[in-house]
């Protein structure tokens, strides 16, 4: 006589949370924004007072119209030397980048995490109807990745 197959009742199975969580959830609000008549000298102070690597260059209706790094600073700290030209010439327009690479708020942070693996990028302005209304950085990732270990990973 044979054995049969049997499978009883199956035990409820623990569900993970699937709520995906999105970088509108952890994206910072209360940002330093830049304007592009602002000088060079300024933002590289700004820079180092708030302990911080770059931000948004907004106009005066509050729209990204680019990003400013310490980078962009360097670079004109290294052309003003070469060229012995004075520091406060240039301004934040002249050094600013303007094709700003944005995304969704809405986004799920680990898509996100791929986007910034992908784009070597420190930081992404996100926008709403035109506006900017925040910002995430790398950091702020690893903040969201952490939390949900907490949660859920085992």
């Amino acid at each position: 006589m044979g054995i049969k197959s049997f499978q009883g009742a199956r035990k409820q199975q623990n569900v993970l949370d699937q709520t995906p969580l999105k970088v509108s959830d952890y994206m910072c609000t209360n940002l330093v924004t830049f304007k592009p008549e602002q000088s060079v000298e300024e933002v590289i102070e700004t820079l180092i007072s708030h302990k911080i690597s770059g931000g948004p260059v907004v106009n005066d209706n509050n729209e990204l119209v680019g990003i400013i790094s310490e980078g962009d600073c360097l670079k004109q700290i290294s052309d003003s030397r070469y060229y012995n030209m004075p520091m406060a010439q240039d301004n934040v327009e002249k050094r600013m980048v303007t094709n700003v690479e944005t995304i969704d708020g809405n986004m799920n942070v680990f898509d996100a995490a791929n986007k910034f693996l992908e784009s070597k990028r420190r930081r992404f302005p996100i926008v709403q109807e035109g506006k900017l209304i925040g910002q995430i950085s790398q950091k702020d990732i690893l903040i969201a990745a952490m939390q949900l270990k907490g949660q859920n990973w085992k």
